[in-house]
């Protein structure tokens, strides 16, 4: 009998552990959703560089129209194809004002959001700025956000996040593309401060 008891008593335990992961998780999950920006900020407020991060639709249209409206003199776009250049992207935009070839910079070297945030700081630090204007998805801004304010944690960001037709925030859990989209991007996010945990500690031992 003592021992059945210690049995139930570990499954209770271990059940509701369980339970306050799920739970936490859930939680973390709504508070990401909700601290997904829903319109640019300070739409008219000029900044030191424009900064697009490729991998979705929209981003590099919008930069290319804001870097227009001048509303900065520089335009950074990390994350590009080796094969693509300032003329090609240009074209594969429909853009062709000749003037933007010597305002736009390509990144050739990020493959994934840390290398973004790693190319962006160093073009950042050797251009001498201060301030940027970060575009890409609404769903991938938080990631994004959090990974270049820990390598530019002096540089003011503005955030200016694009939505794709395809990706539906409201009403996400009705829409399963959408919802693991987002799932998968929190699952990311929360994977971030473990990641520099572990870096820590294995550079520690080095």
């Amino acid at each position: 009998m003592p021992l059945l008891r210690r049995n139930k008593g570990r499954k209770r335990k271990t059940l509701a552990f369980c339970i306050l992961i799920v739970a936490s998780w859930v939680g973390g999950l709504l508070w990401f959703i909700d601290s997904i920006p829903k319109t640019p900020q300070f739409s008219d407020q000029k900044t030191d560089a424009i900064v697009v991060l490729t991998g979705g639709t929209l981003r590099l249209e919008e930069g290319l129209d804001l870097l227009e409206r001048g509303l900065a003199n520089k335009l950074f776009v990390s994350g590009v194809h080796r094969a693509v250049n300032v003329e090609e992207l240009l074209r594969l935009s429909r853009e062709t004002p000749s003037q933007l070839d010597c305002c736009i910079t390509l990144g050739y070297e990020a493959d994934n959001t840390q290398g973004n945030a790693m190319e962006t700081a160093l073009w950042m630090h050797e251009q001498g700025f201060k301030s940027m204007r970060l575009i890409t998805g609404g769903y991938h801004m938080p990631r994004s956000l959090m990974e270049l304010q820990y390598v530019l944690p002096d540089t003011e960001i503005i955030l200016h996040p694009v939505y794709p037709d395809h990706v539906k925030l409201n009403d996400w859990y009705l829409w399963p593309g959408t919802s693991l989209l987002i799932i998968g991007e929190y699952n990311k996010t929360i994977f971030i401060p473990i990641r520099r945990l572990l870096t820590r500690l294995i550079t520690a031992k080095d």
